[in-house]
């Protein structure tokens, strides 16, 4: 059976092999888009030797600055101990038990009960939470929370999780570009490039994001189920994490801080996808349903 120190193993390994394919992914698709544009061979190499020295400069700062972008996006301002001393507590204790380092504690000014974990690697983490999620929960149920953000974090789900973010969004911006540079100049585009290749960029152009964001949710949602299982482990109690989760799903407070590309972030869908459970549902979103969430922890 595996461990969780072979799960963390793993999340290290899938990190380098989602970069890797993602930027083969990209370089097809800037391939077939230059293709199309019907540039010559030479300045074919070009453009595509730009484009992937581009996705190369977009896996570095994803790597090393991921975790600021998210925390702006979402409006986290960092906070010391003494502005929320019950909150620092916890988050030194469950540090202390499953022996990682201290990360940075960040507030958002929201009253949805939510929260996420970003950041590379242990040393380099932060933990935000709203104001509501320290209203809303009691200690226990805090403490749940907590130690779901914390084994993101040791896990190092934060950084796949981050990494995927800013490479799906990549891939969008890559299928607008081409879009729009046909609006504006299609006629042309159309005479230099076969009627062929043209037809298989479009199609790429609008399956290219929907596979990207079908990875990314498929990454979040297994990950989530990880991230419950360490925590019962952590605190001993998976009934209060099964409990914050009831809450925070009972909750219909809107979260406004956030987006498509932070939703799988969070410990519970900020979006709050009520009703939707056929299977096609479960496939498009960022985490699994919560009463499935609900019913492992309480077999524990």
């Amino acid at each position: 059976m595996a461990t969780v120190y072979d799960h963390i193993t793993a999340n290290r390994v899938k990190t380098w092999v989602i970069m890797g394919l993602f930027s083969l992914f990209v370089f097809v698709v800037l391939t077939v888009f230059a293709s199309a544009m019907g540039l010559t061979s030479e300045s074919g190499i070009g453009f595509l030797g730009i484009g992937f020295i581009i996705i190369g400069i977009i896996n570095f700062f994803s790597y090393y600055y991921s975790d600021k972008m998210v925390l702006g996006i979402s409006g986290a301002k960092p906070i010391a101990k003494k502005d929320a001393p019950e909150l620092y507590r916890v988050v030194e204790n469950i540090c202390i038990a499953s022996g990682q380092p201290m990360p940075k504690v960040y507030l958002m000014n929201e009253t949805a009960p939510n929260a996420f974990a970003t950041g590379r690697d242990p040393k380099h983490a932060a933990v935000a939470v709203t104001r509501g999620l320290l209203e809303y929960l009691d200690r226990d149920e805090l403490e749940g929370v907590i130690g779901h953000e914390l084994s993101h974090i040791k896990n190092y789900d934060t950084r796949l999780m981050s990494i995927v973010a800013i490479l799906v969004g990549t891939v969008a911006l890559l299928a607008d570009w081409f879009m729009r540079m046909q609006f504006f100049g299609g006629s042309r585009d159309r005479e230099r490039g076969g009627s062929l290749i043209l037809i298989v960029a479009m199609i790429m152009a609008v399956l290219a994001p929907i596979v990207g964001m079908l990875i990314q949710l498929a990454i979040s949602r297994r990950r989530e189920f990880l991230a419950d299982a360490s925590s019962a482990l952590l605190t001993r109690n998976p009934n209060s994490l099964a409990d914050a989760l009831t809450k925070i799903d009972k909750n219909t407070t809107p979260l406004r801080s956030v987006s498509t590309a932070t939703a799988h972030l969070f410990i519970a869908n900020p979006f709050k996808e009520r009703g939707m459970t056929s299977a096609i549902a479960k496939f498009f979103s960022t985490h699994p349903p919560v009463s499935e969430r609900v019913a492992l922890l309480r077999a524990m």
